[in-house]
């Protein structure tokens, strides 16, 4: 899985995510130093497709785990699967083959790995990807950190399990509570924010092959402007970019008017406050002659 910076940036463009220097670099260099990466800045900007990228440029597997509040180290790490060993404790009543049972029930065999484990376990580096971090209990983030600190961890059953091969790990944040520090120190901080104007331009082309570059450069004015208006709340996301000029393309559009506006908006404003606050303070007309203009 070695790979160079020149490598790295050219498999970012091969895979169609358009990024700046400073994040490839960042990213190199957690690589290389064996460190999570942990991704803050607002929704949609590209933190957990990074994962999904670095998986599909390293030909490997993306193991996930969604954070939330009250998630726990059993649904994280692993759990003993139950209903198997009921079943073995009820056919060795059956057989009188009781021999060593409960040595046999706490086997790797009955063993369901989440995530965080998986990822220890595997025999080839992995992604994996801690998905809003800051969802999660603070009890929970401290048990993460000792976790990421030494990846290893210990089955009581079991013993201690260190990593095979250590993961590139991933962590996203939407700064929705600050963080530890002691967390912060363990990794490497890269902030994603809004792509500014060109490099939209950039990743619709790279997602969208084939399309003119009038309405390319006129899509992205119009997000710029969305996302820049202090009446919208919830920003417009790149994926939302997308899906918004896939939807012109679909109706045939080479270019942003007024009525195919109105009709297309809610693709990027998925609120009735935003959508009302579009029409009072911009409106199709306005956002279509700022999108054409230069």
């Amino acid at each position: 899985m070695e790979m160079t910076l020149k490598e790295l940036r050219d498999s970012f463009s091969r895979v169609g995510y358009i990024c700046d220097e400073e994040v490839v670099l960042t990213v190199y260099l957690a690589i290389k130093l064996n460190k999570p990466i942990l991704i803050e800045g607002p929704p949609g900007v590209g933190k957990t497709e990074m994962g999904k990228v670095l998986a599909e440029i390293f030909q490997t597997e993306l193991i996930r785990l969604q954070c939330y509040e009250g998630l726990d180290e059993n649904k994280a790490l692993y759990e003993w699967n139950y209903q198997r060993q009921l079943l073995k404790i009820q056919i060795s009543k059956e057989t009188g083959m009781q021999a060593d049972l409960e040595g046999d029930l706490f086997s790797p065999e009955y063993l369901l790995m989440r995530p965080l484990l998986k990822a220890i376990s595997s025999e080839k580096r992995q992604v994996l990807l801690i998905d809003e971090v800051d969802k999660c209990d603070e009890e929970f983030e401290a048990f993460l950190f000792e976790v990421l600190s030494d990846f290893t961890v210990s089955v009581p059953e079991l013993g201690t399990l260190k990593a095979k091969e250590i993961p590139i790990v991933i962590l996203t944040s939407n700064n929705e509570r600050e963080l530890s520090d002691g967390l912060k120190r363990r990794c490497v901080f890269l902030y994603l924010d809004y792509p500014e104007l060109q490099r939209e331009i950039a990743i619709i082309r790279a997602r969208i092959p084939g399309i003119e570059e009038k309405l390319t450069a006129q899509v992205a004015r119009a997000v710029k402007a969305l996302r820049e208006s202090p009446d919208i709340k919830k920003k417009p996301s790149i994926a939302e970019t997308l899906d918004w000029t896939r939807a012109l393309l679909a109706m045939n559009a080479d270019r942003l008017d007024p009525k195919v506006v109105s009709q297309t908006v809610n693709l990027l404003l998925k609120s009735k406050a935003d959508l009302d606050a579009f029409r009072r303070h911009l409106g199709p007309g306005t956002l279509s002659e700022m999108a054409a203009s230069s």
